[in-house]
């Protein structure tokens, strides 16, 4: 795969990950051709901080170009950096509901904290704000990632967490747009199905996207929503113009991880339905090397619309505000009681 005159510029349409602690030569050739336009590392990624900083330098140069790469730090079951050698975060619903009347400062330090441990790393994106809205019957799975009950709450914890991030020169990916709170199943074994009329969705769970619009990034929910199309999110068309035009976001908008079992399909099917659909980019994670080489042979290169959002998004980083780290850590205890972080 190698691009022609008119892609010399472009990126693949894909973030992809590896297997292990450094790249293999047939993980690097295959970067070297597809110039995936980012990475996501797992916890079979990360050892020390040497070799973080390592293994990105090493997929930056495999693929060509300073590479978004991107992580899942949210804290509590999903953090891929813990201790001995950083921080250790509690659930993010445990330390809204911990911080009271001071949750978007206490999320704002959290998330800046956050920041300058992967930017120490190479690690420039994270995906967070998670502003789904949480109810009685969200799945246990995502309940606790959650930030609140209240649109408006969780809108304006997510303005707070995204704030931390781009302060600290990570970029944050919204996510999981439109909304995933209403799913009562998890959408990593099994697709959920939302029955809630567009009407009440438009008014709660699509309000704090619509709120946080100007991001660079966003990931998908693979959600059904039955009054809107019945295929899932992430390969729907109806649910990408809602996106667009109702919610507002113009930003680069990838995938959740298509080998999810909430979608079915061979891989390559998958990538062409989620490009169609309107995704700028597909995620895929956990796979073979050879089910990465076919991600990245269907996906191709990215569209013309997603080259230019994949340029804004990278317009946005910038180096970490200048601030003293212990200063804000010491005010991040002081606010929490040495509660929620360790």
């Amino acid at each position: 795969m190698h691009p022609g005159p008119d892609t010399v510029t472009r990126f693949g349409a894909t973030i992809l990950d590896a297997e292990g602690l450094r790249l293999t030569p047939e993980e690097k050739a295959l970067f070297r051709a597809s110039r995936p336009f980012g990475f996501i590392l797992f916890a079979r990624n990360i050892h020390s901080p040497d070799q973080v900083r390592a293994l990105c330098a090493e997929m930056r140069e495999a693929a060509g170009h300073d590479a978004v790469i991107t992580i899942d730090q949210e804290g509590g079951r999903v953090q891929r950096l813990r201790a001995p050698r950083w921080r250790t975060w509690s659930a993010p619903l445990d330390q809204v509901r911990q911080a009271g009347a001071t949750a978007a400062q206490v999320m704002y330090l959290r998330y800046r904290l956050i920041a300058a441990e992967l930017h120490a790393l190479g690690i420039d994106s994270n995906c967070a704000p998670l502003v789904d809205v949480a109810g009685p019957q969200t799945h246990p799975f995502l309940r606790d990632r959650c930030y609140g009950e209240d649109a408006a709450t969780v809108a304006r914890l997510g303005r707070s967490v995204a704030d931390g991030l781009l302060g600290g020169g990570v970029l944050p990916v919204v996510k999981h747009i439109p909304g995933h709170g209403r799913a009562e199943a998890d959408s990593h074994h099994d697709l959920p199905v939302v029955s809630r009329m567009k009407s009440v969705l438009q008014e709660t769970d699509f309000t704090t996207f619509r709120a946080l619009n100007d991001l660079p990034m966003g990931m998908t929910a693979h959600l059904v929503y039955a009054d809107i199309d019945a295929a899932p999110a992430t390969l729907s068309p109806t649910v990408m113009r809602v996106i667009r035009d109702e919610i507002g976001f113009d930003g680069l908008i990838m995938t959740d991880d298509i080998s999810m079992k909430a979608l079915d399909g061979a891989l390559p099917d998958l990538t062409r339905g989620a490009l169609a659909a309107g995704c700028d980019v597909v995620l895929h994670c956990n796979g073979t090397l050879a089910e990465r080489q076919a991600v990245a042979e269907a996906a191709g290169w990215m569209t013309e619309a997603a080259q230019r959002r994949a340029d804004r998004a990278l317009a946005w980083r910038r180096p970490p505000d200048d601030v003293d780290i212990s200063t804000l850590s010491a005010q991040f205890s002081a606010l929490t009681k040495g509660q929620g972080d360790g």
